[in-house]
Protein backbone atom coordinates (compact mmCIF):
# COMPACT_ATOMS: atom_id res chain seq x y z
CA UNK A 1 0.00 0.00 0.00
CA UNK A 2 0.81 3.91 -0.77
CA UNK A 3 -0.38 6.47 1.94
CA UNK A 4 -0.73 10.07 1.46
CA UNK A 5 -0.31 11.90 4.89
CA UNK A 6 -0.74 14.87 6.93
CA UNK A 7 1.29 15.61 9.50
CA UNK A 8 0.85 18.86 12.23
CA UNK A 9 3.56 20.41 14.04
CA UNK A 10 3.33 20.54 17.28
CA UNK A 11 5.61 23.20 17.38
CA UNK A 12 3.70 25.98 15.16
CA UNK A 13 0.49 24.37 13.49
CA UNK A 14 1.66 24.08 10.44
CA UNK A 15 0.56 20.82 8.43
CA UNK A 16 2.83 19.37 6.04
CA UNK A 17 1.42 16.49 3.14
CA UNK A 18 3.37 13.68 1.65
CA UNK A 19 3.35 10.31 0.32
CA UNK A 20 4.95 6.98 1.27
CA UNK A 21 5.25 3.19 1.17
CA UNK A 22 5.96 3.14 4.85
CA UNK A 23 3.68 5.30 7.01
CA UNK A 24 5.42 4.52 10.50
CA UNK A 25 8.70 4.78 9.12
CA UNK A 26 8.23 8.14 7.70
CA UNK A 27 6.51 9.65 10.38
CA UNK A 28 9.71 8.47 12.55
CA UNK A 29 12.10 10.25 9.69
CA UNK A 30 10.28 13.31 10.01
CA UNK A 31 10.40 13.74 13.51
CA UNK A 32 14.02 12.30 13.63
CA UNK A 33 14.85 16.01 11.36
CA UNK A 34 15.92 13.55 8.33
CA UNK A 35 13.77 16.09 6.12
CA UNK A 36 14.68 19.31 4.96
CA UNK A 37 10.83 20.45 5.17
CA UNK A 38 10.21 19.18 8.54
CA UNK A 39 13.75 19.54 10.62
CA UNK A 40 12.73 21.55 13.13
CA UNK A 41 10.15 20.23 14.25
CA UNK A 42 8.19 17.58 16.44
CA UNK A 43 5.05 16.13 13.74
CA UNK A 44 1.79 14.33 14.69
CA UNK A 45 -0.05 12.39 12.00
CA UNK A 46 -3.82 13.53 11.53
CA UNK A 47 -4.61 11.93 8.16
CA UNK A 48 -4.20 9.60 5.63
CA UNK A 49 -5.44 7.83 2.44
CA UNK A 50 -4.51 4.46 1.56
CA UNK A 51 -3.81 3.42 -2.47
CA UNK A 52 -2.84 0.10 -3.87
CA UNK A 53 -1.03 2.42 -6.86
CA UNK A 54 1.90 4.69 -6.46
CA UNK A 55 0.93 6.35 -9.38
CA UNK A 56 -2.49 7.14 -7.48
CA UNK A 57 -0.94 8.28 -4.37
CA UNK A 58 1.51 10.57 -5.79
CA UNK A 59 -1.38 12.35 -7.81
CA UNK A 60 -3.23 12.67 -5.01
CA UNK A 61 -0.11 14.45 -2.93
CA UNK A 62 0.87 16.57 -5.67
CA UNK A 63 -3.09 17.61 -6.21
CA UNK A 64 -3.19 18.39 -2.54
CA UNK A 65 0.04 20.14 -2.84
CA UNK A 66 -0.46 22.52 -5.70
CA UNK A 67 -4.72 23.23 -5.54
CA UNK A 68 -5.60 25.15 -3.13
CA UNK A 69 -9.33 24.03 -3.45
CA UNK A 70 -8.39 20.16 -3.36
CA UNK A 71 -6.74 21.24 0.27
CA UNK A 72 -9.31 23.88 1.38
CA UNK A 73 -11.71 21.00 1.19
CA UNK A 74 -9.55 18.25 2.73
CA UNK A 75 -8.28 20.95 5.71
CA UNK A 76 -12.43 21.97 5.86
CA UNK A 77 -13.34 17.89 6.05
CA UNK A 78 -10.38 16.91 8.75
CA UNK A 79 -10.44 20.37 11.31
CA UNK A 80 -11.87 18.43 14.07
CA UNK A 81 -8.76 16.11 13.86
CA UNK A 82 -6.28 19.10 12.92
CA UNK A 83 -7.27 21.03 16.21
CA UNK A 84 -7.71 18.13 18.53
CA UNK A 85 -4.06 17.52 18.51
CA UNK A 86 -2.32 18.51 21.20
Amino acid sequence: MYYVYVIKSLQDNRLYIGATKNLKSRLSQHNAGENKSTKYSKWVLVYYEAYKSKKDAIKREKRLKRDGRSKYHLKNRIKNSIEEVV
